[in-house]
């Protein structure tokens, strides 16, 4: 199923990133095909999107067979892969799968635990050791304390007995990064708010070898703990790499906004790589999310600054102004900013001589020229100015340069 033209408007921020693009792409396996309450047959399709568009992987998936069938001859390929992502929670591998798995990690192989992932195969010691926390499928004190921060910023290893994994109902949240110098996560801001996804919490596991990289906080309004809960973090299993992320809830919804935040696919796409390779090259965009902002991203893609005002030449009038709305809010952004200001202007008057742009971009993009152009500006205005389709616009930035 390959039903991904998602478009949550709620607000839209301009935003570009360089993707990490490399000769020889990183190869991703993603494994899926059972997840008990939520929908593996949209959800892998969505990772597999995000981490493609990031331009560093190359992305193949491993599907399970159905649940209660014979899984005695699922053996996906783990040694083929650069980085195993998990979307599955469902029967129980074979165990030579299992072995394989692990000594797949042992020796270096990186993985991607997505979500609900964290609460499979609650018997496999060494899957716990991996995942770090868990939950569910019968998991109490004896898979590991409880993981999660203290009102004073502790982070606290609770032991008291008690089940593991819970969640309220959705709700949007505010994450936390608890650290901004990890390679995942550095450059991003403190505090984003986070769309309508499931709050994960009271998990617990062995938790070794494990650096939790952010969190939110549990609110009791939510049928919340009243704690930070850890929802992103790393563990060391052997030489490899595990990123454990547990946001992204994909269920029977047209639109699953979870996985359209800019912080859940930034840090999968981040993620992905560090447990591939242990370092991150991936450029982040310019405008990255604050606290009450959601990036809504068109089919999971970020747009470079180029495929920006090359979709901004079809605008039409009375039609989406996405594209030149997200050019003027990235101009807006650099008021102030001297150098990138006359690099916008530059690119807007290289639009503006084209002759493959229609009238309504021209004349929208005038009115960003009236207040941040300057005298280059001027020849090009007043060519539009001879065009009856351009020039009322064209005057009027004229109006604004020549005061």
């Amino acid at each position: 199923m390959k039903r991904l033209l998602h478009i949550f408007l709620v607000a839209i921020i301009s935003l570009s990133v360089l993707s990490g693009c490399q000769d020889k792409k990183l190869k991703a396996l993603i494994v899926t095909g059972q997840s008990r309450y939520h929908n593996w047959e949209d959800s892998h399709v969505i990772l597999q999107k995000i981490l493609e568009n990031s331009g560093m992987f190359s992305v193949e998936t491993a599907i399970s067979p159905a649940r209660g069938e014979n899984m005695s001859h699922f053996s996906p390929d783990f040694y083929a892969f650069d980085v195993v992502v998990l979307d599955y929670s469902g029967d129980e591998w074979p165990e030579k799968t299992k072995k394989n798995f692990e000594k797949y990690v042992k020796d270096g192989g990186g993985v991607v635990v997505y979500h609900f992932s964290s609460a499979s195969f609650p018997d496999w010691k060494e899957y716990n050791k991996m995942t770090g926390l868990g939950g569910w499928n019968g998991r109490d004190e004896k898979a590991g304390p409880y993981v999660y921060y203290n009102s004073n910023g502790k982070l606290v290893r609770d032991d008291r007995k008690g089940k593991a994994g819970s969640h309220g109902p959705a709700h949007e949240f505010v994450i936390q990064v608890r650290d901004l110098e990890h390679p995942i996560m550095k450059g991003l801001p403190k505090y984003w708010m986070h769309p309508k996804d499931e709050l994960y919490q009271q998990m617990r596991g062995p938790a070794e070898n494990m650096e939790v990289l952010a969190t939110a906080y549990a609110d009791t309004t939510f049928k919340g703990t009243g704690r930070d809960e850890p929802l992103m973090m790393t563990i060391n299993y052997g030489k490899g790499r595990v990123f454990n992320t547990l946001l992204g809830h994909v269920g029977k919804e047209k639109m699953h906004v979870a996985t359209m935040d800019a912080g859940f696919i930034l840090t999968l796409q981040r993620g992905a790589e560090w447990a591939a390779t242990g370092s991150v090259t991936q450029k982040l965009p310019e405008d990255l999310p604050n606290i009450g902002s959601v990036f809504i991203l068109p089919n999971y893609k970020f747009y470079t600054l180029d495929e920006l005002f090359l979709n901004a030449k079809k605008y039409e009038f009375g039609k989406p102004e996405k594209f030149v709305y997200l050019i003027s809010n990235r101009i807006r952004k650099a008021k102030g900013d001297k150098a990138k200001l006359e690099m916008y202007e530059d690119k807007i008057l290289k639009v503006l001589n084209s002759d493959d742009a229609t009238p309504d971009c021209k004349n929208y993009l005038c009115r960003e020229l009236r207040w941040m152009g300057t005298e280059k500006s001027i020849p090009v205005l007043k060519k539009l100015k001879e065009n009856s389709e351009t020039e009322e616009m064209a005057q009027y930035a004229l109006s604004g340069l020549t005061k």
